[in-house]
């Protein structure tokens, strides 16, 4: 029902700013929208009798209002558009310049991408992080209870968390791991953080 009222709130909405605009002059540029050829052929029809001559102004009146209501739509899908591309740039900015590496992860602990500290961790390109081992960050010994997380984030929900010591392109020092299971399910966020200057942990 709220749906309902919002929507034909939007469109009585819609249908004033199209006959302001069309009083004013200041309607949209057309964007091509044309009248089926029934409506022009029962405009012609209605106009070429003097009986009828008046509904014809009232049928080109609604046609002229339903147009500018096609353009105003189509305006704000525009608008919409652009917001949204702005947005996803701004997520995009956050996610690529991130201090800290991030990683989405399969349910096999394979890597299906990462932002460009994940890139420098790893010692690799961002577009050959995709099927690379996550546990590679992690020293040998440290690998079970990294995979381990990762199986913990999966099966359960919140955020889990543990320390490993780093091996290979990560270096020799210390990694906080941060893993979560997706929203959707099929995959794991990882956050890994490099806490080398910090106190080691008891093992």
């Amino acid at each position: 029902m709220v749906s309902t009222l919002a929507q034909t709130r939007t469109h009585v909405q819609l249908r004033q700013t199209a006959e302001t605009r069309l009083k004013s002059g200041i309607a949209p540029g057309t964007q091509g929208w044309a009248p089926g050829a029934a409506a022009l052929t029962l405009l012609h029809s209605l106009a070429s009798n003097p009986a009828t001559a008046g509904d014809a102004l009232k049928l080109l009146h609604e046609l002229q209002v339903h147009q500018v209501e096609l353009d105003l739509q189509h305006e704000h899908m525009e608008e919409d558009r652009r917001e949204l591309e702005q947005s996803a740039l701004r997520y995009a900015e956050l996610y690529d310049n991130a201090p800290v590496a991030y990683f989405t992860v399969d349910g096999t602990g394979r890597i299906i991408e990462g932002n460009l500290a994940a890139a420098r961790m790893l010692d690799a390109e961002r577009d050959h992080l995709g099927g690379l081992a996550i546990d590679s960050l992690a020293a040998p010994a440290s690998r079970p209870a990294l995979l381990a997380l990762l199986g913990k984030a999966r099966s359960s929900s919140g955020s889990h968390s543990c320390t490993a010591r780093a091996g290979g392109a990560a270096g020799s020092g210390w990694l906080q791991v941060v893993a979560s299971a997706s929203p959707r399910g099929h995959s794991c966020q990882v956050v890994v953080i490099d806490v080398s200057g910090a106190k080691p942990p008891d093992l």
